[in-house]
């Protein structure tokens, strides 16, 4: 009788609704660094979105406004992630260097360029990346974070430039 009712509840297991996949745009086994040289202070200002893995028209148009605090940065805006616009706001604590805690999620910058006009930022799990720029991003800069974003795992023919 045990066996019959094992068996019934498998069966009924087997026909439940699967949850949504995940979306991850890296390669979980690969390995990620954050920049370990970022200056928190020099990233204070207006950061427009210029690229984001799995751009949506509906998502077009993010920017954050990025103030150093003691023990991180407040982060005042709206962002693509993954095709999907999301607020951010509050103070994002420093949790290592070039890491910070987002709304409960890990946020690395991968790269800053030496000037402090390009910020590529990804997460460990993939569910995104974006890159951030304080004004129109050429293309040498835009080679280096996809070079950076291939480096750490992700799959750049998913990265779009907005």
């Amino acid at each position: 009788m045990s066996r019959l009712i094992f068996t019934l509840v498998l069966m009924l297991a087997a026909c439940a609704p699967k949850p949504p996949a995940a979306t991850a745009f890296r390669d979980a086994g690969a390995p990620i660094w954050s920049a370990a040289a970022f200056a928190p202070a020099q990233v204070a200002g207006t950061w427009r979105q210029v690229a984001d893995f799995g751009a949506s028209k509906a998502c077009r148009d993010g920017a954050v406004e990025i103030v150093p605090v003691a023990g991180g940065l407040q982060l005042r805006g709206t962002l693509c992630l993954a095709g999907r616009a999301e607020t951010v706001s509050g103070v994002a604590p420093l949790v290592g260097p070039g890491r910070l805690r987002v709304k409960g999620e890990d946020w690395w910058v991968i790269w800053v360029d030496v000037g402090y006009r390009t910020l590529a930022i990804a997460t460990p799990s993939g569910r995104f990346g974006i890159i951030l720029d304080r004004g129109a991003l050429p293309a040498d800069r835009l080679a280096a974070a996809r070079e950076i974003f291939d480096f750490n795992g992700y799959r750049t023919e998913a990265l779009t430039p907005l």
